[in-house]
């Protein structure tokens, strides 16, 4: 499967941004899909996951209550609002198939998300 994110940006910090995550490909409803991120000089990160039909989702508690994952399985497209934004979130968006919890196949280019103070 081929996973292109996109709706990245730059921002000023309180502000908000949607990403999306279009797949291609293989079947995209039966798979947990996750977001992660990686900032400058810093590891890559969690931070949401949502199951396949959309009915759990899960949360790094940097992003708790900021920030909400969904899913449209009809489009293979997952997104990520973004609300609240502060500069600490700045970094390049990835997303991914997630299976048994664990991020699976190719982390693609991600999308760059810059948060101005």
């Amino acid at each position: 499967v081929q996973l292109q994110a996109c709706g990245g940006g730059v921002v000023q910090a309180g502000g908000s941004l949607r990403l999306s995550c279009v797949a291609s490909g293989r079947t995209f409803s039966g798979y947990d899909m996750g977001w992660f991120r990686q900032a400058p000089g810093k590891e890559r990160e969690f931070v949401a996951r949502i199951n396949w039909n959309g009915g759990t989702t899960y949360y790094a508690d940097s992003v708790k209550g900021r920030f909400t994952i969904s899913r449209d399985n009809a489009k293979k497209t997952v997104y990520l609002q973004m609300n609240s934004l502060t500069p600490e979130d700045t970094a390049i968006y990835y997303c991914i198939t997630v299976i048994n919890g664990n991020p699976f196949g190719s982390w693609g280019q991600g999308t760059l998300v810059t948060v101005s103070s």
